[in-house]
């Protein structure tokens, strides 16, 4: 069980899991497969215990914590500018606003021992910032990736989505490895420390992002340079593993001598991120930064998090429209199909996805399969049509959309607090519409039929605004 927070210095809150006692002489590898040992030039390393940062400051107050599905809706991202990690994805999500015990209740029912969980503040470059460290006892066993896949499988604690994203990063980092040492996946090894330092992050990094329930956007990534002792011999950086992992990616040049991004990091941000832009059109409204700890010599070694409503430019003068219409007419799928390519439409950001029956050449029936979104997101909804579908081709026009202004407030009720959303202060009648994550993920708590809570919420809603 983690010690309580009053047991840790400050600064630092520590969360001890199956204590082996303390030790500060080990060095951590970060989520490589076969062993590979970052500590003498790893930009994302651990700090030990007994040696803490310099600048380690109390853990910054951003404002009130997340509540789960907060983000639903809305854009998070990934400006990456120093790169990422595992240890930093989790921190970066915590600095947000994130809850702590999130990751702490993600990891602590796992059949693991011999670990400690560190959250603490520092200082880079004068921004205040979160740090995440996994400190892992030595005489740990080692694990190969089938029984990784078999742990988190039988993890009946986490949620479906927190499992999904950490069994599909193993699944791509499993991969990346048996490719670069040609062996068959299920065979890959991860080291001894390493292992339980990567399944940590990824399982946590993974529960945080499923709970806050936003769509994932990161920066291209910039590439560091030289070579990084493994337990195999000296390696490029960046590591074999990693750009494996990154396939697909836009990366460049970050022009300096330092592991900028790990496999557990380029892992992550393959599975988690729909879209790779510099910045997306987005009204940022919280900001949260993950820290590393290795000092860089041009940069401060920080990702940077910023959620916000995604937005479109405004309509030009010529009249061309803020959102886009997406259509295709389909007489060759089944039903099943049709459903799975409009979920992969909503979470590449379609605002609205719909069918209308229609009748085909040759008597055929058919559907029109339609989807609405900004122009921002036009682009990786259509590829998500088109991958889903059987369309070879997709119409696409122009629309001007207009919008109610919204907010987000919390109500009481029996099943905990829920997220509604009310529409008001245009002069309109107002309208509520409770979230439905939020609603999903209290339904399941209490074992209630999902329309149990929505109606408590609007009931709630009411009571709370009558006069």
């Amino acid at each position: 069980m983690p010690a309580s927070k009053a047991e840790a210095p400050a600064a630092l809150q520590v969360h001890a899991h199956g204590g082996h006692g303390e030790h500060g002489e080990h060095g951590h590898s970060h989520g490589h497969a076969h062993g590979h040992d970052h500590d003498h030039d790893h930009d994302h390393d651990h700090d030990h215990a007994n040696s803490q940062d310099k600048d380690q400051e109390p853990r910054p107050a951003r404002g009130p914590a997340l509540q789960a599905g907060e983000g639903s809706g809305k854009l998070l991202f990934l400006d990456a500018f120093s790169g990422l990690a595992g240890d930093m994805l989790v921190a970066g999500l915590a600095d947000l606003g994130v809850p702590e015990d999130v990751f702490m209740q993600s990891v602590e029912p796992l059949p693991l021992e011999g670990f400690r969980l560190q959250f603490s503040g520092c200082m880079r470059s004068s921004i205040a910032a979160t740090h995440f460290h996994v400190e892992v006892d030595s005489g740990q066993k080692q694990r190969d990736y089938a029984e990784i896949r078999k742990l988190l499988a039988n993890a009946g604690h986490l949620t479906e989505g927190a499992r999904e994203r950490a069994q599909a990063a193993f699944a791509l980092l499993a991969q990346a490895e048996a490719n670069v040492h040609n062996t068959s996946v299920d065979d890959v090894h991860f080291h001894e420390v390493g292992a339980v330092d990567s399944i940590v992050d990824i399982v946590a990094a993974c529960a945080g992002f499923d709970y806050l329930g936003a769509r994932v956007i990161a920066s291209p990534l910039p590439m560091g340079r030289g070579f990084i002792q493994s337990q195999h011999g000296r390696i490029p950086a960046p590591a074999p593993a990693t750009v494996a992992c990154l396939a697909g990616v836009p990366t460049y040049s970050a022009g300096i001598d330092s592991e900028l991004v790990t496999p557990t990091g380029a892992c992550l941000v393959r599975v988690l991120s729909s879209e790779f832009t510099n910045w997306p059109s987005m009204t940022p409204e919280r900001i949260g930064w993950g820290a590393g700890t290795r000092k860089l010599p041009d940069r401060p070694n920080l990702l940077r998090m910023v959620l916000g409503e995604a937005c479109a430019p405004a309509a030009s003068a010529s009249g061309a429209g803020t959102h886009v219409v997406l259509e295709t007419n389909l007489d060759d799928v089944t039903g099943e199909i049709v459903g799975h390519a409009m979920d992969q439409a909503f979470a590449a950001g379609a605002l609205d996805v719909w069918t209308i029956p229609i009748g085909m050449k040759k008597g055929r029936p058919a559907l029109m399969l339609c989807a609405l979104a900004r122009k921002l997101e036009a682009d990786p909804v259509g590829r998500a049509l088109l991958s889903e579908s059987t369309s070879l081709g997709l119409r696409l026009r122009e629309v001007d959309r207009i919008e109610r202004k919204r907010r987000v407030a919390k109500v009481a009720t029996a099943f905990g607090q829920i997220l509604v959303k009310i529409a008001d202060g245009d002069g309109l009648a107002p309208n509520v519409a409770p979230e439905f994550e939020s609603c999903k993920a209290a339904a399941q708590a209490f074992g209630v039929p999902l329309k149990s809570v929505f109606s408590a919420a609007i009931a709630a809603f009411e009571a709370q605004n009558e006069t």
